[in-house]
């Protein structure tokens, strides 16, 4: 099929609004993304039962909550409530320039992680009350998983040659990844997708609260926000401010997992986990009208310099030589994931 889009005519428009300081060494873990963990800064979209399935659910065992319906003639089931809508805020943006949905991909190539030296162990085995639970429930579905094992093969190869963080090994990268710039869009949801990835595929959620507009982070910052940096005002949007530092949070989420980030989220450029050379490939839905500072909005963080060890991050390896000048930095602490090998 031909592409009729001129690719001239878009740009990429992001704007640099402000450099922050970075006010002392911080390193945050990284959690388990959860849509409970993440409600304040967004949604996550995943199967809210998968293991349901339309040969083995009646009409009348459908999950609740999720909008849950049959469909297809019954053989599909549909979650019609899975998460809040889209919103296309640009009606309050200065231009006033409408601004349309985009559909776009962003191929985000494994981010290189520094070696921890504080890792977070990953355990052996699961207690013996899970392991007992898991077995019990691989009976109850083992003829469900017997008929459906040639295709479930199928797909599990297929995933594992889409994206090279999903495939090999018994465990995959754990490390410290580095914070350098926050961005926002504050006139729109931004929802990520990974495509053809399943549960050992990794990337980093990272969000950060908003700042009261009319607050500094430290008596040396100008005022927070420029005046050419609007964003929309709400009593359920982040506001103007900047992203408050100190409340960082980062999520680990799975290739089972889509992200939505609220309009106006400081958040992180997406982070793909994995090995060296390997991607993750992201279907990317938003709008934007092409108008730099209402479509995109960023700060770089700035470490400052110090002497000597200072909290932290600096034991995380940001100390250069004994005695010298060091960078103040933000870092996620990255755990190991083990990739549990089946025999079946």
């Amino acid at each position: 099929m031909g592409n009729n889009t001129n690719p001239t005519q878009f740009s990429n428009p992001t704007m640099i609004i402000q450099t922050l300081p970075i006010p002392s060494p911080l390193t945050i873990p990284a959690e388990p993304l959860t849509p409970t963990a993440f409600s304040p800064f967004g949604s996550v979209l995943a199967n809210p039962a998968p293991e349901r399935r339309p040969h083995n659910t009646s009409p009348s065992a459908l999950p609740s909550g999720y909008g849950a319906v049959s469909a297809n003639q019954g053989t599909a089931i549909q979650y019609r409530a899975l998460a809040p809508p889209l919103r296309n805020l640009y009606d309050q943006a200065p231009s006033r320039k409408p601004a349309t949905p985009r559909t776009t991909m962003f191929v985000c190539g494994a981010r290189q992680l520094v070696p921890d030296p504080d890792p977070v162990p990953v355990p052996e085995r699961a207690p013996r009350d899970q392991q007992k639970q898991r077995h019990e429930k691989r009976q109850r579905h083992k003829q469900n998983k017997h008929r459906s094992s040639n295709s479930n093969a199928s797909s599990s190869s297929s995933s594992g040659s889409s994206s090279g963080s999903s495939s090999g090994g018994s465990s995959s990268e754990a490390g410290l990844f580095q914070v350098q710039i926050l961005e926002r869009h504050p006139y729109t949801t931004q929802i990520f997708i990974p495509l053809g990835a399943g549960a050992t595929t990794r990337y980093l959620v990272i969000v950060a609260p908003t700042l009261p507009a009319d607050t500094t982070p430290n008596n040396n910052t100008p005022a927070p926000i420029p005046k050419d940096a609007p964003a929309p005002t709400g009593t359920d949007l982040p506001g103007a401010g900047l992203p408050d530092l100190t409340r960082l949070r980062a999520f680990v989420a799975t290739g089972a997992q889509a992200v939505t980030y609220g309009a106006g989220t400081w958040h992180a450029p997406m982070a793909a986990l994995g090995p060296a050379g390997s991607a993750i490939e992201f279907v990317v839905v938003q709008f934007a009208n092409d108008e730099a500072v209402e479509d995109c909005q960023e700060v770089a963080l700035e470490g400052r310099r110090s002497s000597g060890v200072v909290g932290e991050g600096a034991r995380e390896g940001e100390k250069g030589k004994e005695g010298g000048d060091e960078a103040t930095r933000i870092m996620v602490r990255v755990p190991a994931h083990r990739v549990r090998m089946s025999k079946l």
